[in-house]
């Protein structure tokens, strides 16, 4: 089964996408990641969209795939002086979880919004499955547990 979200979200924002259940027996993959600018035309654009297992205590537009948190990550160019000068590059993990993550939205040159499509394969988890899936979030958060 395929879940999907939207959203649209303002420079520097960042949107939670519920998924935990009190058993965490539900687990989730990206499969597709998608970004859209708000307002198509002559406005230019360059940001980062970013899907985290954790809440982020600062939203930037710093790609940085050592973090363990990441989970995927859309760069977006567009300047607004030319024709078809638009790049999207989107970089997704296959890692499965079970937890709330959180979509960001950064932009360095303006104050633009961007959209989000996001889909998710959902399966079910063994016990096996959950308690590690569970334990290595709490690992890289320990606020999870708390």
């Amino acid at each position: 089964m395929i879940k999907t979200f939207r959203g649209l979200l303002l420079d520097g924002e960042q949107d939670k996408i519920r998924l935990s259940t009190k058993k965490g027996k539900i687990g989730y993959r990206i499969v597709k990641f998608q970004v859209m600018e708000n307002e198509p035309g002559d406005n230019a654009l360059e940001g980062a969209c970013k899907i985290f297992k954790i809440l982020q205590t600062s939203v930037t537009n710093t790609v940085d795939f050592s973090d363990g948190n990441l989970l995927a990550a859309a760069d977006y160019n567009k300047h607004g002086d030319t024709q078809n000068a638009k790049s999207v590059i989107i970089i997704f993990d296959q890692e499965i979880f079970n937890q709330d993550i959180y979509v960001t939205w950064k932009d360095n040159t303006s104050d633009e919004k961007i959209n989000y499509y996001l889909e998710l394969e959902v399966m079910t988890l063994s016990d096996n499955a959950a308690a590690v899936s569970t334990l290595r979030d709490i690992r890289l958060n320990p606020q999870v547990g708390a």
